[in-house]
């Protein structure tokens, strides 16, 4: 939110957090979220994503913000690090899950 705000602000920001961060941010906020509500639907709190929903996630990402709108939309711009941002977001979600995952276990042995 701080980096959206102050984008909106025309505030100054430094070149990589303006326009690098929101890309490496975007996974694990939407697949926190998505986490979020999965469990409390299911009521199931050991509820994760797969590695391969996540990396498919990542790629329709790449995809459709990387290739597809920059094609028919001059608004957006291509560029492969943001393809690079949206995998290691992705993993760095996907690993942090199961090592929560596993500090929950261990705790309750």
């Amino acid at each position: 939110m701080t980096i959206y705000l102050m984008q909106r602000l025309s505030l100054p920001l430094n070149s990589f957090i303006n326009n690098y961060v929101n890309d490496f941010l975007c996974l694990p906020l939407l697949l926190g979220a998505m986490t979020f509500v999965i469990q409390r639907l299911k009521n199931d709190n050991s509820f994760q994503f797969s590695i391969g929903f996540v990396v498919f996630l990542a790629g329709y990402y790449s995809f459709y913000f990387e290739y597809y709108l920059p094609g028919v939309n001059s608004r957006y711009t291509a560029d492969w690090i943001d393809v690079i941002l949206y995998f290691s977001g992705g993993f760095v979600f996907f690993f942090s899950e199961k090592q929560k995952t596993k500090d929950f276990r261990h705790r309750n042995l």
